[in-house]
């Protein structure tokens, strides 16, 4: 065999050698051209929450964006947690729960508010009464979640209207609706847009009490939240799945029914009464989902420091050695508007 010849076989060969090894490669996932897999956290069942999500889906949006998402199903562990131990890149949190997660050094940042105000209140039976305030809850019952914070909140509320701020607490997780219908508690924190329309459909209707109304400081009730670590890595990633969120959001804020018909349409059979998507859609629409130009997703170092501010001032606030942490953070360093559409998602 000639050199010439032996020098041609063996590139012949080594390109026949990359060649199978990228045909390999896009079998794996590992391809150029393949989608980029994103893993999503829910803080629940599929509910209107989420229908942001589901839209971007359902269109396409995440698909045409370069990314595979995968939506997680709920389970008992909390989305902070999932994300920040890197389970999943993305997650629904709460501006309460970040606050204390991230006080205990969770690895997580907000990247988008998807509701723009509190969505939960607190409520009483509608047949109830002897409460007409939150002044009137002192010494009854609260049916609570076992949330960090969440009695903070509650006696602040309370005080606020008049009241000790001198409550029982039981912790019933969902179960606390029925022991509220039941009369086996006196008050309770629901979704509005969800367990308070669930309620009037179920004949057993509210009587509910805005935070705000007595001085509370507001709060992003609902966010989209990411690992830091994630997301300093792969900020061209970052950025593709948050502006396709912020659109299936920004649709579901200028149209609920079609917002509504997406999310049920992506989750068949999940939903028994079509009233409660369809209800629930139009009023997070028109109360919770825009700030005040009509977009989604935008954060104010403002009201982060509101809310999160009194959590630390409240000294519910514990750090990673469990103490109490009444020091401040920067706020600014725990949320960021970057990865959102600087033009709106329209």
């Amino acid at each position: 065999m000639s050199r010439t010849r032996s020098l041609v076989i063996t590139a012949l060969l080594a390109v026949v050698a990359v060649v199978l090894a990228g045909c390999s490669s896009a079998q794996d996932g590992g391809g150029s051209g393949d989608p980029r897999t994103i893993r999503v956290a829910l803080d629940w069942t599929p509910n209107t929450n989420h229908t942001g999500l589901y839209v971007a889906q359902q269109l396409g949006w995440f698909r045409d964006a370069g990314l595979d998402v995968e939506i997680l199903p709920y389970n008992q562990t909390s989305p902070d947690t999932l994300v920040a131990n890197g389970a999943a890149d993305f997650g629904i949190s709460f501006q309460d729960s970040f606050t204390y997660s991230k006080a205990t050094g969770a690895d997580i940042t907000s990247v988008m508010a998807i509701l723009q105000h509190w969505a939960t209140e607190i409520a009483v039976r509608a047949d109830n009464s002897a409460i007409r305030t939150p002044r009137d809850l002192d010494s009854k019952t609260y049916a609570g979640f076992g949330e960090p914070g969440e009695q903070a909140k509650m006696a602040a509320v309370i005080k606020d209207a008049g009241g000790r701020g001198d409550f029982q607490t039981v912790q019933l997780g969902t179960s606390a609706y029925e022991a509220l219908y039941a009369g086996q508690a006196d008050f309770t924190e629901p979704f509005v847009a969800w367990e308070g329309i669930e309620a009037q459909l179920r004949g057993e209707p509210l009587r509910t009490f805005r935070y705000t109304d007595y001085g509370f400081p507001d709060a992003y009730n609902v966010l989209l939240i990411g690992n830091s670590t994630w997301l300093r890595d792969n900020p061209d990633e970052a950025k593709a799945f948050v502006q396709a969120a912020q659109r299936g959001y920004q649709l579901a804020a200028d149209d609920p029914a079609q917002g509504a018909r997406l999310l049920s349409d992506a989750n068949p059979g999940a939903f028994t009464d079509p009233r409660l998507v369809q209800q629930s859609s139009a009023m997070l629409a028109q109360r919770y989902l825009k700030d005040e130009r009509g977009r989604v997703g935008t954060q104010t170092l403002q009201r982060w420091a509101g809310y999160s501010g009194f959590a630390y001032d409240s000294g519910s606030v514990v750090g990673p050695d469990g103490k109490p942490v009444t020091r401040k953070p920067d706020f600014s360093t725990w949320f960021t508007n970057d990865y959102l559409s600087p033009a709106g998602a329209r």
